[in-house]
């Protein structure tokens, strides 16, 4: 009966009213559509009402233009926003990255093996070192140099290119620049970022040298949707890990970037399967 190859995802915001899990759980089943996913959540104190429902049709006939075509008076009536989407659909999302290789490797592995549902068809760089790797994978890399006084024009460059790829998203692997306000604008609910998260915060150069140096007891990451707002977006996912005494700066190293690279991967995979929804700063997480 279940057919992983037809399944489909919907995804929906509305006012909070009575009725809204009805709506759309009732019209899937009058349309012999099987829920194999449902998530909703309904935040009281901004009167806002979410759902996620991945289902397969029991038809062999389901036509998804007439699915959306039956749905919209149905969604109206509730002032519901709602999304159609293929579960099978492939993301296109274009990699920004410099020197550091440890999440574009995470990347790139889940991409290989067909773990993350994305296409890759573009990686652009402000420095030439992760070319090679590029290329190994097939993948086109776009080497784009920055200096204050060429921001505006590789940032003019950086947009070209994520049109002319046609891509959805964008993921900023370890990629050392600020955004200006325009192209974070652009791409405001379509940019992921990943930092490192320690506990408490240590800014500047070598960041876990410093938390070395104070005795850190935890190391983490954070991936966050990009705004005008440094490492300061909507967060996605966080990670952490107690360490202790014996590790020294290197082994916390080490740790942050292996905690980097699983929390970007997990925050990808979050936003192509339509799972997280913006409420303004804060998002709502429905994780599998």
């Amino acid at each position: 009966m279940r057919h992983k190859d037809n399944h489909w995802i919907l995804t929906a915001n509305c006012p909070s009213r009575l009725g809204t899990v009805d709506v759309v759980t009732r019209f899937l089943a009058k349309t012999a559509n099987y829920v194999g996913e449902i998530h909703s959540f309904d935040d009281q104190d901004m009167n806002h009402f979410s759902i996620r429902v991945e289902f397969f049709p029991l038809s062999e006939d389901f036509c998804p233009e007439r699915f959306s075509t039956d749905f919209a008076p149905r969604a109206e009536a509730f002032d519901m926003s709602w999304q159609l989407t293929s579960a099978q659909h492939r993301s296109r999302v274009a990699i920004m990255v410099s020197k550091y290789d440890h999440c574009l490797n995470d990347l790139l592995y889940h991409y290989r093996t067909g773990k993350l549902a994305i296409e890759i068809p573009v990686i652009m760089s402000n420095h030439p070192d992760l070319g090679e790797l590029a290329r190994w994978h097939g993948i086109p890399y776009h080497h784009l140099p920055i200096t204050p006084e060429t921001k505006a024009e590789q940032e003019r460059q950086v947009w070209e290119l994520i049109q002319e790829y046609d891509c959805e998203l964008v993921v900023l692997a370890r990629y050392m620049q600020v955004l200006s306000n325009d192209l974070c604008e652009k791409l405001s609910g379509r940019a992921i970022n990943i930092h490192h998260s320690l506990l408490p915060g240590f800014k500047g150069a070598k960041p876990y040298h410093q938390a070395w140096s104070k005795g850190v007891k935890l190391v983490g990451a954070t991936a966050h949707y990009v705004n005008s707002d440094l490492d300061e977006g909507p967060i996605i996912t966080q990670g952490v890990q107690a360490v202790d005494h014996s590790h020294y700066p290197e082994d916390l190293v080490a740790k942050g970037q292996h905690i980097e690279s699983l929390t970007l991967t997990r925050a990808v995979r979050y936003h192509i399967e339509k799972r997280v929804f913006l409420h303004g700063d804060r998002t709502v997480v429905f994780a599998d």
